[in-house]
């Protein structure tokens, strides 16, 4: 529910008064017996909920999609399967998939986006999890610039790209292996960095935890760390900081 959307149309005439009324008397979620769908999310947060597709019982996923969709107009889910795609594509054709991030969405076209944050890679083996972070991100209406590949072990790749990644709201730094991307961008940057540590790397990377450790102990000021392959999260909380850096401008 957009209340920001129903108030202009009762202002333009589009809505009535009493239709307005209605729609905000409405419970705060939809009882759908195995979920209940917080359909004021967005009125709360500012941000509508997501769905997690990986594990959903597939009438469950056809159902709240089918739902979500109707009370939003798009819809936005996460680690979904080529499977889960051509199941949602036979009730909604609309729907697309990105085979890298695993995101199954359904957006309005020509959404306006807002501010930048940078999104960075320190290898191309990180960029699903990127892309998870980066097109959230998007979707919740951010400006995202991609600088992949551009980890330690060949510095000048991200040196050259500095210009850019100085001049965002706010840095997502994607690493596996050692982790050490963040670090390196915390004492490059202003603004805040959210470093995200994956399962990427050989046995002694213990699928991220390295990386995880790196980034929770690193010396660099201005870092704050999600757990391991968790893109969306930080796709989520640089937006939070995009838009609270656009305000203050």
């Amino acid at each position: 529910m957009d209340l920001h959307k129903i108030l202009q149309q009762v202002k333009t005439g589009e809505v009535t008064v009493e239709e307005a009324e209605k729609a905000l008397k409405r419970q705060p979620f939809e009882e759908m017996g195995y979920a209940k769908l917080d359909s004021h999310r967005e009125i709360r947060s500012g941000f509508p909920e997501v769905i997690y597709c990986e594990r959903k019982v597939d009438i469950y996923l056809k159902e709240i999609y089918q739902k979500m969709y109707e009370e939003n107009g798009e819809v936005f889910g996460t680690r979904a399967s080529q499977e889960q795609y051509r199941m949602i594509q036979e009730i909604l054709p609309q729907v697309e998939y990105d085979p890298v991030s695993r995101i199954l969405k359904i957006e309005r076209s020509e959404k306006p986006r807002t501010g930048m944050i940078a999104v960075c890679t320190a290898g191309t083996a990180d960029v699903p999890v990127a892309e998870e972070a980066a097109q959230t991100a998007e979707y919740f209406g951010a400006y995202v610039e991609r600088v992949y590949d551009v980890g330690v072990s060949g510095i000048h790749r991200l040196l050259s790209r500095l210009d850019v990644i100085q001049s965002a709201n706010c840095v997502v730094a994607v690493a596996g292996m050692e982790g050490a991307l963040a670090s390196v961008l915390g004492g490059l940057v202003s603004s805040p960095v959210i470093a995200v540590p994956t399962s990427v790397g050989y046995g002694a990377s213990l699928h991220g935890l390295s990386a995880l450790l790196t980034m929770i102990n690193s010396c660099a000021n201005g870092i704050a760390v999600v757990n391991i392959d968790n893109g969306y999260g930080a796709g989520y909380i640089a937006t939070q900081i995009n838009r609270i850096g656009e305000r203050e401008k």
